[in-house]
């Protein structure tokens, strides 16, 4: 089939939801716009939203999707299909007044058949209409409306549909591996036919085998074709080396070509067990993972291939392989993302079965579409190499029940129906399992600990299950987790699930082991902050194969997680304007926070030490703290006014031993490395100048790490972060001192205007503030920590136009960048 986007010249509308019948006699409130477009970034955040923190006080609404278009005469002998990718809310899709389909999961990509309501040689209407307005209906922020892309798909003759070609590695060696390519052929004809198939294996530009086959056809018939092929020398698919391989099929009656349809897939295989754990190709490897929401920043949920490459190349260079998408199926865009990066996924079907977390969630419709669910997901990912694990849930509420094993079995069964080729996992939290057990748990709790608890959070949702989770931490929970009825809550669900997912259990590694020998364990959740401990596990027992930490990259919705109060206030009490987790290891426009330097140190990826100081202007003050939460620090050695005062400064070092130097002063030599949790602590008294420290290995130093005090904000900097860009780019802007050092005391209050040309527009503008309560899409910021990301997009998306982003400063300090494809 071939494809084209339908993003353009779409009108948009958001609807009066007291006189809905506006959606269908229209209004003069319509605007312009091109696919993606999310309705709820550009919503006016409101301190009374139904969602509260949970959505970051984003509010839900109605909106109105409207495009003409003309479908020409050509198209009577095709089959023409509509593809969206995402949209957020109840879904309605109406061509030419008719009611073509409904869909309910905004997560889940549909397709709507067009050849039964379209009319050939004219305009025609497709209006999309979207609810979002029922509140809450989710623990984070959704978006609203067409988020993602929109595809016309058409097929001729004999071609190939969407999704239903599946590329598998039979075998794979240095010399030689077999590919299968099994491809369903579907015939438009009015007649029985003969038609030719060839399979072209394609690297680097370059075809290595080719394979034809004839196919005999019954009128609009489907035929499958299936073919094994042997790939000599094959380049394989790897985390280190994510070669890809393009498998291109064209179809021919006779001498004339039909279709072309070309897929990227990779050649490697998986295999899985307690004494070599996860491999990929006979190699073993530790899953260093995490996991993410799919909002994008400050465009909201906008899906854009350079957002999610950009987003999934920062975790990479900070030391993660592996990524879990948290708690919906990953999109399409990401998926390209690390099949090119060598970033795996555990790909995630849902965040809730038949039992709910919030009143307006998809538990209503579990039952009845969860077939259709996995169907679409196996569809989507089989062909990407770095899917590897299907979770079939998370932290789900019925799993210690026998319902929920029943459910759980019949999930994973249905996953391997459909691609044995992969493994499952279900995210259990015992918390959730535990059911009617858990006051027995507690009341012994109670008991051994003098615990209480009552948790703080307010407003139910993720903010109170998240409170009483962030008891689960420490010596309570190691006791929590091997506690016989959590054992029992747990058992049913991780038995018929091919890896035991578990979500802050740490504690039952060992025991999970011993219990059932001949099976793996995954941190599918973790803390943070219990990093060294938990690596430590996995490099210590063979059958734990992995960990995925909450979070590496930080996102919009469950507001306050891993913000630090010092003024009594306390997280999961849905604070306003609190809008981000504030919990990730990279922040919300992809600066990377000290824990994920410390994370760095801990996998062993670097032997370069790290300095962080944690924040002199709460010296002596005593802050919330969730078992989320790492430190209140930052790398800098810039504190105005606090001259002569005692700063707390943590040096990370993998090193047997660190020393640390004031204006070339040594403050002494410290052991650090994993006998001193990767960490030397050093109480220095503030003054300007340089802070260096030196990491050492058995005496030879192994490397080095300096800050410099900044002096006054004297330039603006710019410089796009994104890549090979077709529809945004994204510019990161900083202000530094004449020798280039950012001071993030001065930048604080700092106003930053952005305006482009004419040929593009101010997608996103923003900051990593979790607080703030700036628009996104305004056209001035206030910097945070020094700088702040812009979003510029294209007006065409055919222009080979540059477009220009000015960007200035109240007191004239000013950057242009040049921003062409």
């Amino acid at each position: 089939m071939q494809c084209q986007k339908f993003n353009d010249r779409w009108t948009f509308e958001k609807v009066d939801q007291d006189d809905r019948l506006k959606a269908f006699y229209g209004d003069d409130n319509k605007i312009t716009v091109t696919l993606p477009y999310d309705a709820m970034i550009r919503e006016k955040r409101d301190k009374e939203c139904p969602a509260g923190a949970q959505s970051g006080f984003y509010p839900g609404g109605v909106y109105t999707y409207e495009k003409s278009f003309l479908a020409p005469e050509e198209w009577k002998n095709q089959d023409v299909v509509l593809e969206f990718e995402g949209i957020y809310g109840t879904t309605r899709v109406w061509i030419n007044g008719a009611l073509a389909t409904v869909n309910r999961n905004g997560y889940m990509g549909f397709s709507v058949d067009l050849k039964p309501w379209i009319c050939y040689g004219q305009e025609n209407l497709i209006k999309i209409d979207v609810d979002n307005s029922n509140q809450p209906n989710s623990r984070w922020y959704t978006g609203s409306g067409i988020y993602r892309d929109v595809n016309l798909w058409t097929g001729k003759g004999v071609y190939i549909p969407h999704d239903e070609m599946k590329i598998t590695t039979l075998s794979v060696n240095d010399d030689v591996a077999v590919v299968e390519v099994c491809a369903n052929v579907k015939n438009t004809k009015e007649c029985g036919i003969e038609a030719k198939c060839y399979v072209e294996l394609i690297f680097e530009g370059k075809t290595v085998v080719t394979e034809k086959q004839n196919i005999v056809f019954y009128s609009g018939r489907k035929e499958t074709v299936r073919v094994q092929i042997p790939v000599k020398c094959p380049k394989k698919w790897s985390t280190d080396h994510p070669n890809l391989y393009q498998c291109c099929v064209k179809t021919y009656i006779g001498d004339e070509i039909c279709d072309e349809y070309t897929v990227d897939f990779g050649i490697r295989t998986l295999t899985l067990d307690p004494v070599n754990g996860f491999q990929i190709n006979g190699e073993t490897v530790n899953l260093r993972g995490t996991c993410i929401h799919h909002d994008n920043g400050v465009i909201g949920a906008e899906t854009f291939p350079e957002a999610e490459w950009y987003r999934c190349k920062r975790l990479k260079e900070a030391g993660f392989n592996a990524i879990r998408s948290s708690h919906h199926p990953m999109s399409r865009a990401m998926l390209d993302a690390c099949d090119h990066l060598g970033m795996l996924v555990m790909d995630e079907l849902t965040d809730m079965w038949n039992r709910g977390k919030n009143t307006y969630d998809f538990s209503d419709i579990f039952k009845e579409e969860a077939p259709k669910w996995i169907h679409h997901m196996v569809d989507k990912d089989y062909n990407h190499p770095s899917v590897v694990i299907y979770s079939v849930g998370n932290e789900i509420q019925e799993a210690g029940t026998k319902q929920g094993s029943w459910i759980n079995r019949s999930l994973c069964n249905r996953f391997h129906e459909l691609d044995a080729t992969r493994f499952t996992t279900n995210a259990l939290n015992g918390l959730n399992c535990a059911g009617k057990r858990l006051k027995v748990i507690m009341k012994e709790v109670i008991e051994k600990f003098g615990m209480d608890t009552q948790g703080n959070g307010s407003g139910g949702g993720s903010n109170a299950l998240n409170s009483f989770m962030s008891l689960m931490s420490g010596e309570k929970g190691e006791f929590f987790a091997k506690h016989p009825l959590v054992t029992e809550a747990l058992e049913e669900c991780a038995q018929s699930c091919d890896i035991t997912g578990l979500n802050y259990l740490s504690g039952r590694y060992e025991l999970e082991h011993d219990l059932h020998p001949g099976k793996t364990v995954l941190g599918t959740e973790t803390y943070p902050a219990d990093i060294e401990n938990l690596w430590e596990k996995v490099t210590k027992y063979p059958h734990v194969i992995g960990d995925f930490t909450w979070t590496g990259y930080d996102y919009i919705g469950e507001a306050g997680v891993g913000i630090f109060h010092y003024d009594g206030k306390e997280n999961f009490t849905s604070i306003y304007p609190e809008r981000l987790g504030y919990i990730g290891d990279i922040d919300l426009i992809g600066n990377r926070r000290p824990i994920s330097y410390f994370r760095e140190i801990v996998y062993g990826l670097t032997n370069q030490p790290y300095i962080a100081v944690e924040r002199m202007e709460h010296r002596g003050q005593t802050a919330s703290k969730t078992a989320w939460m790492f430190k209140d620090n930052i790398s800098s050695w810039t504190w105005k006014g606090h001259e002569g005062e005692k700063a707390s400064v943590d040096v990370y070092s993998s090193g047997d031993e660190v020393e640390l130097f004031l204006n070339g002063k040594s403050l002494g030599r410290k052991p650090a490395g994993k006998k001193s949790h990767y960490t030397a602590t050093y109480e220095v008294a503030y003054e300007s100048g340089t802070l260096k420290a030196i990491a050492y290995e058995s005496g030879k130093e192994i490397g080095k790490y300096e800050l410099v005090t900044a002096d006054s904000v004297k330039r603006l900097k710019a410089c796009r972060v994104t890549e090979n860009e077709r529809d945004v780019a994204y510019v990161k802007v900083w202000l530094e001192d004449e020798h280039g050092v950012c001071n993030p005391q001065e930048t604080q209050r700092r106003i930053i205007h952005a305006k482009v040309t004419e040929n593009g527009v101010l997608e996103g503008f923003g900051t990593a503030n979790p607080s703030s309560e700036e628009d996104y899409f305004s056209d001035t910021v206030t910097t945070f920590e020094g700088s702040a990301l812009a979003v510029v997009r294209w007006k065409d998306s055919n222009s080979k136009e540059s477009a220009v982003l000015r960007l200035w400063t109240d007191d004239d300090v000013e950057v242009c960048i040049d921003i062409g494809r």
